[in-house]
């Protein structure tokens, strides 16, 4: 498989990455009607479910294969341990933060994970990122601050989310294995610790599975609206350029807080007011910077076409 980047933008990849975006950010709204079902329930079922649809995916691709082989490599089953951990955490702060009231504060976490991802890209993996880039990396910190002094404290959710979803994609870079792949062997590795975790809960009297049809539903639906969007995504991904990814993704926090401030009704007053829009302004400085790399790629391309002998 070839590691080039994508040239051109396909309309299928516009489709599969629009209809990820899109359930993403109205998955707020399936989120609140199990607020009453703790999220480590809820992740459980998220996991048990999602198995069934992802190694489906797998035996039409004829790709199953590819998991029996990262079985028998140990350091591989670590790293893919090591990302099912992080995804999971994700998860539980996402989904707490739906049921508790805190749904702007996931969308401000998932506005801020383009700017962290770059940031960790520029630390670890060694980078060079343009002043722009570092610009707006800048004011976004300076909103988290700006948050954090009205509060007292840090916006935990935001933060949470933005570092575990952003080592998470650090992490799943050093994975070999197709996005689908990935994510069926990391479900398939928290899929013994969730039902373990169910039937103590279901001993303890206290799970919600089979108490009634709603609930049920609900709960199985996990699995759909858990692993549909990932391998929409998976396969966008594939087929749009990454300054087109890069600017696409920003529909998902934008619906998650329309959400919040006009269905949730969660307040947007004082210092929100003014760190939002500041959020927003470093994320059109680095889209801008996206969209000025990917023409001066364009603008090589042809130029070393033009350059070829006939």
């Amino acid at each position: 498989m070839s590691s080039l980047p994508q040239a051109t933008d396909s309309p299928k990849g516009y489709a599969f990455a629009l209809g990820a975006y899109l359930l993403w950010g109205l998955l707020p709204l399936y989120m609140k009607a199990m607020a009453h079902i703790p999220p480590s329930e809820v992740i459980a079922h998220r996991v048990i479910w999602s198995l069934p649809i992802a190694s489906g995916v797998l035996l039409y691709q004829r790709r199953t294969s590819d998991i029996r082989a990262a079985i028998t490599r140990p350091r591989l089953l670590a790293m893919a341990a090591l990302t099912a951990a992080l995804i999971s955490v994700n998860w539980l702060i996402y989904v707490w933060s739906i049921g508790n009231g805190h749904a702007l504060e996931a969308a401000l976490g998932y506005y801020i994970n383009p700017l962290f991802s770059v940031c960790l890209a520029a630390f670890l993996l060694g980078e060079r990122l343009t002043r722009m880039q570092w610009i707006a990396i800048a004011i976004a910190a300076a909103a988290v601050v700006l948050l954090t002094v009205e509060a007292g404290r840090l916006p935990a959710v935001a933060v949470g989310l933005t570092l575990s979803w952003g080592f998470y994609a650090f992490f799943k870079r050093s994975l070999p294995l197709g996005p689908n792949q990935g994510f069926t062997l990391e479900v398939m590795l928290l899929t013994l610790p969730a039902i373990a975790y169910l039937v103590w809960l279901t001993s303890q009297g206290q799970g919600h599975f089979g108490k009634n049809w709603r609930d049920t539903l609900l709960l199985i639906g996990c699995g759909p609206v858990t692993a549909i969007p990932l391998m929409f995504y998976a396969n966008g991904a594939k087929l749009l350029r990454l300054s087109t990814i890069g600017i696409l993704q920003y529909i998902t926090p934008t619906m998650v807080f329309l959400i919040a401030v006009w269905l949730f009704g969660e307040p947007f007053e004082g210092a929100k007011r003014i760190a939002f829009p500041m959020i927003w302004l470093a994320l059109v400085i680095y889209s801008a910077t996206l969209i000025q790399s990917a023409r001066a790629r364009r603008r090589a391309a042809q130029m070393e076409t033009s350059l070829r002998p006939e």
